[in-house]
């Protein structure tokens, strides 16, 4: 397919109604846990964005029947699944490929996944993943580029995250729902896909507790049938959206979203200056002055997220003031700082903090995305400057946000692809 670029002509102030898709974390860890269900599983309310194409074709390469019974709704009969092994070419086209690992190993007792790929924002280890694995009875070896796991017989005990990981307290889970016995998980992750996964395993007849706090208990069970679930709205494309209108000097109200899940964000956007609105499943954003610069340290849900942090430091460069972010979680998540330099922000980074001093104005300029959420901090920064912004490397944002484009141009924006020259 052609490369592709995003021109944005800024200024534009958004305003209306627009509805978010489907969460694509959860999406990304509920599709390999069908694996663990004995008949058809049924999952409604998913993004129709690359990271779960790329999640489909995997499926369907270990031997599944994968349909799509609308542009968001799968079904999976996972009863055709004969082989444990997950490809290079196929486990670098994401991070969240490494599920198959937890997905497989609860299935076959066997796992062999080639070491994932995803956007380069900072180291991200999967020594917690293995050491759970390795608690629940399994041998682990990395080599060679790949991952394995394996174990006669997985045994439910207690698993301890030194580091709080989200990666690996959804693996431990994926692990653990079949496991002979109880496995409890401390110091275990409580992001809402987390607890959405909980939620969808316990819809197949696992008996999981506890999940959205730190300690998570997993009674295993022997069968898993299949189930109908409809995963969570986008907690980061909520979020994205509300930064958007912000940095637009807009008036929008996003529907379908949990308002509870962005509180951390509401929280900072309301510090600067703006109205923020919740009702039952809906979010009002509104500006009522100029923008005031805030502080924001990324943190482990419920704390400020690191998704966010790129978005949100995009509005920022125009906030009467200077601000001080520090991100906690990855130590590169500043590169997309860089491009919106090119704008005419003043930003100056040290080591894992960003000092961004508010400008009057961002102008366009030509754009490279380098990672997700940093595509999604340039898209912001393209409706906030004066001129046109062409972005280019258009794939990243295309993993995780559901034709992002069409979205902010039903609400004003005047976005549109042409071919990457």
């Amino acid at each position: 397919m052609a490369k592709e670029k995003m021109v944005i002509s800024g200024g534009a102030t958004l305003e209306g109604t627009i509805r978010v898709s489907g969460g694509k974390n959860t999406s990304v860890a509920v599709l390999p846990a069908t694996l663990l269900a004995d008949d058809v599983c049924h999952i409604e309310n998913v993004p129709d964005i690359e990271d779960v194409h790329a999640l489909v074709d995997m499926l369907r390469k270990l031997g599944a029947k994968v349909d799509y019974e609308g542009p968001n709704s799968l079904r999976i009969d996972p009863r055709t699944v004969d082989t444990w092994h997950v490809s290079y070419a196929e486990a670098k086209r994401m991070r969240a490929s490494y599920y198959f690992l937890g997905a497989l190993l609860g299935r076959f007792g066997k796992a062999d996944v080639a070491y994932p790929g995803g956007c380069k924002i900072g180291s991200r280890p999967i020594d917690g993943h293995l050491k759970g694995f390795s608690a629940l009875g399994a041998e682990t070896e990395v080599k060679g580029g790949r991952i394995t796991a394996e174990a006669a017989e997985l045994k439910g005990t207690d698993v301890f995250f030194d580091l709080i990981t989200v990666g690996g307290t959804i693996n431990v889970m994926l692990a653990a729902a079949k496991a002979r016995g109880t496995t409890v998980i401390y110091n275990a992750a409580k992001e809402p896909h987390v607890v959405d996964l909980a939620n969808f395993l316990n819809s197949m007849g696992a008996k999981i507790k506890g999940a959205g706090t730190d300690i998570i208990r997993i009674r295993g069970q022997e069968k898993l049938h299949g189930t109908t679930y409809a995963v969570i709205p986008d907690q980061i494309e909520t979020g994205t959206l509300m930064i958007a209108a912000a940095a637009t000097h807009g008036d929008v109200t996003i529907e379908g979203c949990i308002p509870t899940h962005m509180e951390a964000l509401s929280a900072k956007l309301m510090e600067m200056g703006v109205r923020v609105t919740d009702n039952d499943d809906s979010i009002r954003v509104k500006m009522l002055a100029a923008h005031r610069s805030v502080n924001i340290k990324t943190q482990v849900y419920p704390g400020f997220p690191t998704d966010l942090q790129q978005p949100m430091s995009a509005l920022l460069t125009t906030a009467h003031g200077t601000s001080v972010i520090q991100e906690t979680i990855f130590e590169s998540r500043f590169r997309h700082l860089d491009e919106i330099a090119r704008m005419g922000a003043h930003v100056r980074v040290v080591d894992r903090t960003a000092i961004i001093e508010g400008v009057p104005q961002l102008y366009g300029a030509p754009v490279t995305v380098t990672d997700l959420r940093g595509g999604a901090a340039l898209l912001v920064a393209g409706l906030m400057a004066r001129g046109i912004t062409e972005v280019y490397e258009l794939d990243y944002i295309d993993r995780g946000y559901e034709h992002i484009e069409k979205k902010l141009c039903s609400l004003g924006a005047d976005i549109r692809r042409e071919p990457a020259d």
